[in-house]
Formats: C-alpha cells, sequence, structure tokens
C-alpha cells in the first residue's frame, strides 16, 4: 500500500471507529458486518475477516471502480454491493452493513418495516423495504439491493441483515441504528396484530420536514428569534 496522505489517513481510522463502534451501538455482532466510504477515484472498505478490536487504518482495503486493488488485504466480500450502490447513487458517500438482531429478524420474514412510526422517513419514503434474497458476495445481491433501495438510503436484505447509507458515515451510521430501532418497534407490534400505519399523505409531510430536520442554520444577528 501506498504512504497514506491526511484525508486517507483521515477515510481509514474513521471506517475502523465506525467498525468498532457496532456492538456498543447494537447494531452487529463479531465481523459480520462492513463499511466503505467514497473516495477520490473509487472506495475504501472495511477487510474480510479480521477483528475489529486490533483493526489499524492500514487493514483498510482502497479499490478501484472495476474492483481491482493492491496490497495483501482483502476486502470485504460484500464489496461489491458497496461499489454498486457508491456508483449508483452520487449523493450517497457512505455504506453501513450489519446484521443487527431485530432488523436481521424482520428480513427473514420477508417484510418490509411499514410506516409504524414517523422516524421511517429518515430513511427516505414510506417503509423500509427488504430486498430479495440473494447469495452474499454476488453480483445479484447488488442488483436486489439497487431496486430496493430505489428512492431509500436504507432496506433489509432478505434472510441476511441491513444496508444504510448517507451523504457521510456518520449519518450512515445514525440510520443503521434508526433501522435497527425501526424493526424492533414494528416486532414488538406484531405480537398484537398487524399495526396501524401513517397514512402515505402524513409521510409526504413528514419527509419534506426532515429534510431540514436537525440542521442548524447559520449565525443570525437577531437577538430574539421565533421558533418555527
Amino acid at each position: 500500500m501506498n504512504a497514506m496522505n491526511n484525508n486517507d489517513l483521515s477515510i481509514r481510522t474513521s471506517i475502523v471507529e465506525a467498525l468498532q463502534s457496532m456492538a456498543r451501538l447494537g447494531i452487529n455482532k463479531g465481523t459480520s458486518g462492513n463499511v466503505s466510504v467514497r473516495g477520490e477515484n473509487g472506495f475504501y472498505v472495511s477487510p474480510t475477516g479480521l477483528a475489529y478490536a486490533g483493526m489499524k487504518p492500514e487493514h483498510i482495503v482502497f479499490m478501484n471502480w472495476d474492483g481491482t486493488f493492491e496490497g495483501d488485504v482483502l476486502p470485504s466480500s460484500e464489496w461489491r454491493f458497496h461499489r454498486d450502490i457508491l456508483a449508483e447513487r452520487k449523493e450517497l458517500n457512505a455504506v453501513v452493513h450489519t446484521h443487527s438482531t431485530n432488523a436481521t429478524a424482520v428480513s427473514i420474514l420477508g417484510h418490509d418495516i411499514p410506516a409504524i412510526h414517523y422516524v421511517i422517513a429518515a430513511a427516505g419514503g414510506n417503509n423500509i423495504p427488504c430486498a430479495k434474497y440473494e447469495t452474499f458476495g454476488t453480483a445479484e445481491l447488488g442488483d436486489a439491493i439497487l431496486k430496493a433501495m430505489k428512492g431509500r438510503r436504507a432496506c433489509l436484505l432478505a434472510h441476511h441483515g441491513t444496508i444504510a447509507a448517507g451523504a457521510n458515515l456518520a449519518k450512515a451510521m445514525s440510520l443503521s441504528v434508526t433501522v435497527e430501532e425501526m424493526a424492533s418497534l414494528y416486532l414488538a407490534c406484531l405480537q398484537h396484530g398487524t399495526p396501524p400505519i401513517l397514512s402515505d399523505e402524513e409521510m409526504e409531510r413528514v419527509i419534506e420536514k426532515f429534510k431540514t430536520y436537525g440542521q442548524q442554520p447559520a449565525h443570525s444577528s437577531e437577538k430574539i428569534r421565533q421558533a418555527l
């Protein structure tokens, strides 16, 4: 691997930190998850089979868009869908894949997560869809994910796990946690029958509000301001 510049090191370090935080956040166990971040003329992706605890920035693999890479460390076996999402969705710069317990349970049922809660809108629409099952690491899985994620920033993978993506790694990680929370609520609701869901009209209003949700405005010279 060539010597790392500051930006290269920063991206690699952020991926290592994200992987190491997954167990603490309750969205992954062992080494089953993986993370990618867009780079210049390619993307960075976590390696296959290495324990997160001892992972170092130099273990993160930089890959070209054609699937080639340099060095002795092998990329995640799921590199294809990371590449496919980042190549297809230019507004997304990071992808997080987990096998979080509740979301994976919903994926085994083959269910989309419907609009049981307004926060479903964080994924970009009125549900969190479930991509059809395809063997891990295959081009077919990448195709299924792209189809499920049309108009969305997250989806479930049938009998597999979850995908969450964002404009940066922090947003992708946050959305991954949200997907797991929504899956937990959905499973709890299913114990009492089919849950009621929010209307498409209400979700459209929420999605519009989410465009500015949590954003701080530029500095204002006004001493007293009106809350929205």
